[in-house]
């Protein structure tokens, strides 16, 4: 890649603050197979075969300058979360037509499968790495989901 296309892309993220990342992908030969825009506080996939990706930080707070309070934690259970490992398309059921893997009120165990995400035609399962209640389910059926996206919300204490 250029030196002035990445000048481009930097000058793009410093220009649009709704931009947090941009990710370029190369094919065979050197040739880009993909570019893909981010929203601030959406990371872009991790994982691939030599991404490169351009991302704004954001400025320290000067040193005079009061620091954001950070609101305290919330009264009800505290919930775990299970998020995405990956970027792809969530099934809640192992085929089209069967029973959801788990919904609201389900108990699921550390190992316990939860979803499916597609990624490249391969079907991945997600298996839960927390014990407990199922409190929300985030996603719906065949949507797309990013990496590190909230798939449930568990009670480890239910």
């Amino acid at each position: 890649m250029k030196l002035d296309i990445i000048a481009q892309l930097v000058q793009i993220l410093k220009d649009a603050p709704d931009v947090g990342a941009i990710e370029i992908r190369r094919g065979l030969f050197g040739a880009w197979s993909s570019v893909r825009v981010s929203k601030a506080g959406h990371l872009p996939n991790a994982g691939g075969a030599g991404p490169i990706v351009v991302t704004q930080s954001s400025p320290a707070a000067p040193s005079g300058a009061p620091s954001a309070s950070v609101p305290p934690p919330p009264a009800g259970p505290q919930l775990l979360e299970i998020k995405s490992p990956m970027v792809g398309t969530v099934y809640s059921a192992p085929e089209p037509g069967a029973q959801a893997y788990v919904k609201v009120g389900s108990r699921v165990n550390v190992g316990q499968v939860v979803c499916i995400i597609e990624a490249m035609k391969i079907m991945n399962e997600i298996e839960s790495e927390v014990g407990g209640v199922v409190k929300e389910v985030c996603v719906q059926n065949a949507q797309p989901v990013e990496f590190g996206q909230v798939l449930f919300r568990v009670d480890p204490h239910a």
